[in-house]
């Protein structure tokens, strides 16, 4: 798969991706202190799901009508290791369902829960 990881998503989460076969962009290292239209932009421009923990995301895209066609990854997790997202999100993508085309993805602890936009 292909991802944007937001500024506040795990290194060492977005490196276990990568070692997993997908390919991730950090905006850290690429947009550095881009605000959050222009990754939105980006993410629709070269076709990435984006990895949040910012819940702007969602808010913008409901609010602006742009939407990213792979999809928007909220994760809404608290006191956790730094490879615990990426660890969920791998286990998603290989024992699930999941789709995140158009959809905003909101993941918790013990729940996921899905918006089609």
């Amino acid at each position: 798969m292909n991802f944007l990881a937001n500024e506040n998503f795990p290194l060492k989460s977005s490196q276990l991706l990568e070692a997993n076969g997908h390919k991730v962009v950090l905006t850290a290292k690429e947009y550095q202190g881009a605000n959050d239209e222009f990754v939105l932009q980006s993410a629709i421009d070269n076709n990435q799901i984006i990895l949040t923990f910012d819940a702007d995301y969602g808010k913008l895209v409901f609010k602006t009508g742009i939407k990213p066609p792979s999809g928007i990854i909220y994760f809404r997790l608290y006191d956790f290791k730094p490879e615990f997202p990426a660890q969920m999100l791998l286990s998603l993508i290989e024992n699930s369902a999941v789709k995140f085309e158009n959809t905003l993805t909101v993941i918790e602890l013990n729940t996921i829960r899905q918006r089609p936009y």
